[in-house]
């Protein structure tokens, strides 16, 4: 079915999308930056990275045979500083991300109605995707709020920016 092949497409096209925005957010900020924490109580961007990419790893390794929630996952110990530096950062980043769109590459159309489970509840392997399109950019959008603050006026925004607003849709609608 086309509808079912264009849900799929759109999904790895919104992951994709997703996943620049926190590449340009990471681009833009400093090393010790990525590792910076407003208190004890909130998280890194290295730590987020670390939470989105074991989450990755358990939710689609094997995810149309297994729990998603896996008995490896320590999840508790995403939210501590375990990477060290930037290149082991986007490692890790890239290792959940190569999971994560593997598997939904491999995805048929009767794939998408078949029933997985994440800690013990059913779910459709639609409604599994729509719950990490929800859960990612959530994720995603704490990471760029985070480089925003970090960079102030020296952040380069990736949507339209502040101000611009009337300009770019001139620009849209050809006027």
């Amino acid at each position: 079915m086309k509808h079912a092949q264009n849900y799929l497409e759109s999904v790895l096209h919104q992951f994709n999308y997703y996943r620049s925005v926190a590449e340009k957010t990471f681009a833009q900020l400093t090393d010790e930056q990525l590792f910076w924490q407003y208190n004890a109580e909130s998280n890194s961007v290295a730590m987020i990275v670390q939470h989105v990419s074991g989450n990755m790893l358990s939710r689609w390794t094997d995810f149309l045979t297994s729990d998603g929630e896996k008995e490896w996952r320590n999840r508790e110990a995403e939210f501590d500083t375990v990477i060290r530096d930037r290149q082991e950062m986007i490692a890790e980043w890239d290792k959940g991300w190569k999971c994560l769109l593997n598997a939904i590459a491999a995805l048929t159309e009767a794939d998408l109605s078949k029933i997985i489970y994440i800690r013990a509840e059913a779910h459709s392997v639609a409604e599994a995707i729509n719950r990490q399109m929800a859960h990612y950019p959530y994720h995603i959008g704490q990471i760029v709020f985070i480089g925003k603050m970090l960079t102030d006026d020296r952040w380069k925004s990736m949507t339209i920016p502040r101000g611009t607003s009337q300009a770019f849709n001139d620009k849209m609608f050809g006027r």
